[in-house]
């Protein structure tokens, strides 16, 4: 019961970590534009990188422990 409420809680920040990184792309690659150039991340924009990484880990860590506990 705690890891369905767990896993939820982290799919929801996942989703949202991962809107906030694509808000800043340009629309352009999305339709086979050529993004060829390379730029670091700096900032709040590394930070939300980073954070982004491990609610997936994490998500997925869930995830496995739930489907391996559940009987």
């Amino acid at each position: 019961m705690i890891l369905d409420i767990l896993q939820v809680v982290l799919a929801i920040l996942l989703t949202g970590a991962i809107l906030l990184q694509a808000r800043g792309t340009n629309v352009g690659l999305a339709f086979g534009g050529d993004g060829s150039f390379y730029r670091t991340r700096r900032g709040i924009e590394k930070k939300l990188h980073i954070a982004t990484v491990v609610i997936a880990i994490l998500f997925f860590a869930t995830a496995l422990t739930n489907s391996l506990f559940t009987f």
